[in-house]
């Protein structure tokens, strides 16, 4: 209460001493309470700057799978024999990498090749004719750029974060359909139905991710590893690296199937190769990175 609204108040009592009669004034008197005191500020929060042509990255976990056609269902030969992997953690595109961003490397002058859209437009869709060696030059700019050690992942770790735990055909439940992937919806795989064919690629993250938070790992577009191809697994690494030891160097590993491709190509397991130098109107890629001690 203010001085200037306060309102004097007393009380009058009488007290008798004899023959004689008191009267006392009782006054109020304010109650001083202790200021709350004003609790520190809080710090900002931690944020983590990445530029705009930076892709935006997901950590995987480390971890092991046993890696293959371990459905049983539309199993190809190339596709064993199954076997166990060990995946150190590292980072993985939470999309494939964008035209907007494979144009900041060519307006840099870090990316050679200029690739077309077939008027589907540019932007946030993923880009399209670039090949194996395209892909090289774009992440050896993304790390001069950076100065974080980008990459092409390998294909043992490209299956286990696209699997994200699960042993199906696809990382979703259920059948496929064209409500969980941008694939030519005119073929069917285990039951499906016949579905929209959309004919083009679409923006990356239209539908939903994988439990690991990972966009469009099947079909829109294929995506380069850093694989060579062999016809088997016979051989083949456990500990999550590339191979590159062993088999045809000149053609490397993509995964994942496309806007153009039947669902069986849209597998977690299905692999398939081309030529370093080969630029397809449905095959992209998407960036890994170690991860920093």
């Amino acid at each position: 209460m203010s001085s200037a609204g306060y309102r004097r108040q007393v009380a009058l009592f009488q007290h008798k001493a004899g023959n004689q009669v008191y009267v006392v004034e009782l006054k109020p008197t304010r109650r001083q309470v202790a200021p709350v005191p004003t609790p520190p500020a809080l710090p900002p929060p931690l944020t983590v700057t990445r530029k705009s042509y930076e892709p935006e990255l997901v950590r995987i976990e480390a971890g092991s799978y046993r890696m293959g056609c371990v459905s049983g269902k539309g199993c190809e030969s190339d596709e064993k024999p199954v076997h166990r992997v060990r995946v150190d953690a590292f980072e993985l595109g939470k999309y494939e990498v964008t035209f907007d961003q494979w144009d900041a490397c060519h307006n840099d002058g870090g990316c050679s090749h200029r690739p077309k859209d077939r008027g589907w437009g540019r932007g946030k869709r993923p880009v399209i004719y670039v090949s194996w060696d395209d892909a090289q030059e774009y992440v050896s700019w993304l790390s001069r750029k950076t100065g974080k050690a980008y990459r092409l992942p390998s294909e043992s770790e490209w299956e286990y974060a696209t699997r994200a735990g699960t042993t199906g055909p696809f990382s979703f439940s259920g059948k496929i359909s064209s409500a969980k992937a941008n694939y030519h919806g005119n073929y069917t795989f285990d039951g499906s139905s016949k579905d929209e064919y959309r004919e083009k690629t679409l923006p990356v993250g239209r539908f939903p991710a994988n439990a690991w938070g990972l966009h469009d790992v099947h079909g829109n577009v294929w995506e380069w590893t850093e694989d060579c191809w062999n016809d088997n697994y016979s051989g083949a690494p456990q500990d999550g690296s590339a191979w590159t030891s062993a088999g045809d160097c000149n053609s490397r590993v993509f995964r994942g199937g496309s806007w153009s491709d039947g669902p069986r190509y849209l597998r977690s397991a299905n692999r398939s190769r081309f030529a370093t130098d080969d630029r397809l109107s449905s095959i992209g890629f998407r960036v890994a990175r170690a991860l920093t001690p």
